[in-house]
Order: structure tokens, then C-alpha cells, then sequence
């Protein structure tokens, strides 16, 4: 049996590969709006572990794998074995014989990994401590569809250092665009812990205002991601200053555009001007996750369809 391909860091699909998501995207969502019934994915089933709380994960992967035709199976770990202490490699073994893929939303990137090498079947990471693929899979897609290729262009990173920023910071290297990131002292990037070989790709910047400057896209997170609430009144004084609002807007581009990957705290890391503004792409950013989840998992089941 052929080892499976899996989706457990951005870094994981060639350029190529990417390109052929989006155009299976832009395909799939196009059937989705004009109601034609698209059953690729007939009689397989999905089953989604969640050992992290989840709205648009969940929703966008059972919705998704629904409209593709299949069925999803929600598990949380308190409810099943795996919070009762049976061993990752063991439920990756019975799961994996049982189910068609699997979609896990977990803490530490080791426990995907560890998962993935013990399944027979595709393995995707809807989010970690370390990373967020699928997230950073909707974006890209989402600029896309709004302004064309992200090649070459800049992100503004402010904020956290945190799993969608290092995401942010792999993707850069495959699609060849510019991030600069802004943290507060001591949220600075990790590359080791990002999963990056070089320094090309990013820049970091003390001051906000000079990261968001001339930038195509500014993009931001909650100041506290989940796994660090004891630190967030620390973290409320940390980040005062690194709050995108319409003075930070406006020192990139006059066309640039603002994402967020939700949920999103209006008066913290975003002002309401912004996330509820003209150049916010948020809402069809969120969207997107269904359509690109979809594409992601025909091609990880199915290879290139369409071509």
C-alpha cells in the first residue's frame, strides 16, 4: 500500500500543488453557489478529532465533506479513549482502518505527527500549537481572488508570534512574497520553531507602523491564543501598541486588504473600523476555509482531478 500524503505543515505541498488547489477552489466553490450537487467524495468518511474548542474548523470540515458527498465523524478527545490516556500510535492504527481521512485539531505539532505516521490514511492538521495550514491554505486563496497573484507582494504580520504568524512565514517561502512581522519584546519569532531554513522571505520590525508600511495585505491574531489565557492581562499591556487600526491601514497601500482568522476581539488586536471596513476580506476569508478544505481533501483522496 502507498504511504498516504498528509497536510500536517504548509510546507508539506510543492508550489505546483498549491496552484492546483486553488483552481480546484475556485472550481468547487463556483459549483457551491450555483447549486450543482459535486459527490466526489461518495461513501468516504471523515473523522475529525478535537482535543481544541472549534467553530470554523469544525463546521467548514463537516459542511465540506457533506457537500463533497461523504460523511463526517466528530470526536472529541474527553469523550473517547485518546483523553483516557491510549496511546496516539494506537488510535491513529484503529482509526485509520476505519475512516477514509482524518482531521485533528491539537495542541502540540508532535502528537499530529506522531498520528500521521501510524495512519493509512491522509492525515490533515486543522490547527496546532505550532502551526495552521488550513487557515494560511484560505488566505493565500482569498487574495487571490481579490487582487491576483500574492507573488512578490508584502504581508503585514502584527502581533503574536503564534501558529498562523510562523504559517504565514512558511508560505512566504513557497509562494515567494514578503512578510514583515511586528511583535511587542519577547513574542519574537522563533525560525526553528516556525520550521524556516533562511531569513529571505521575512523581516522583522520593532515598530508596527513600519511593518504595515507600503504592505499589500495586513493580517493579525487575538493577542492571547488558546492554550495561553493565564497570561492574558500580561499580555493585554504587551500588545497595546500593536492593535491594527485605521492609522496602521492607512501606511500601507491604499488598496491593501485585511484579514483575520476569527474569532476576532474588536478593541484589542483589531479596531472595529477596521475588521468592519471597507478593506476587510474577513468574511469571504472565513468562507473560503469550507471551499479550500474541500479542494484539499479531494486532491489528498483523489490526486489531481480536473486536469
Amino acid at each position: 500500500m502507498n504511504a498516504p500524503r498528509h497536510f500536517l505543515q504548509f510546507k508539506d505541498f510543492t508550489r505546483a500543488e498549491f496552484d492546483h488547489l486553488f483552481e480546484r477552489t475556485r472550481w468547487i466553490k463556483q459549483q457551491f453557489k450555483s447549486y450543482h450537487q459535486y459527490w466526489p467524495l461518495q461513501d468516504r468518511t471523515l473523522v475529525m478529532i478535537f482535543e481544541k474548542a472549534s467553530t470554523r474548523t469544525r463546521l467548514s470540515f463537516e459542511a465540506g465533506m457533506q457537500q463533497l458527498g461523504g460523511s463526517a465523524i466528530y470526536l472529541n478527545t474527553r469523550d473517547s479513549q485518546l483523553g483516557r490516556g491510549e496511546p496516539v500510535e494506537d488510535a491513529a492504527q484503529v482509526i485509520s482502518r476505519m475512516s477514509d481521512i482524518v482531521m485533528i485539531r491539537t495542541y502540540e505539532q508532535e502528537i499530529i505527527e506522531r498520528f500521521a505516521s501510524h495512519s493509512r490514511v491522509p492525515v490533515i492538521n486543522g490547527l496546532t500549537n505550532e502551526y495552521h495550514p488550513c487557515q494560511i491554505l484560505a488566505d493565500i486563496y482569498t487574495y487571490i481572488e481579490h487582487r491576483g497573484s500574492i507573488q512578490g507582494k508584502t504581508v503585514a504580520w502584527i502581533g503574536d508570534s503564534n501558529n498562523v504568524c510562523n504559517t504565514w512565514l512558511q508560505a512566504a517561502e513557497v509562494f515567494d512574497f514578503n512578510v514583515h512581522v511586528s511583535t511587542p519584546p519577547g513574542y519574537e519569532v522563533e525560525p526553528e520553531r516556525a520550521g524556516l531554513y533562511g531569513t529571505d522571505h521575512y523581516e522583522e520590525f520593532a515598530d508596527p507602523m513600519e511593518a504595515a508600511r507600503g504592505a499589500d495585505l495586513v493580517t493579525t491574531d487575538v493577542w492571547t491564543s488558546m492554550g495561553f489565557e493565564a497570561e492574558n492581562e500580561e499580555r493585554l499591556r504587551d500588545f497595546a501598541d500593536w492593535q491594527v487600526d485605521g492609522d496602521m491601514m492607512r501606511q500601507a497601500k491604499a488598496d491593501a486588504v485585511f484579514m483575520h482568522c476569527l474569532p476576532a476581539h474588536r478593541g484589542e488586536e483589531v479596531a472595529a473600523e477596521v475588521i468592519d471596513g471597507p478593506q476587510s476580506v474577513v468574511w469571504d476569508e472565513a468562507e473560503n476555509r469550507l471551499h479550500a478544505q474541500k479542494a484539499l481533501m479531494e486532491f489528498l483522496l483523489l490526486g489531481k482531478v480536473g486536469q
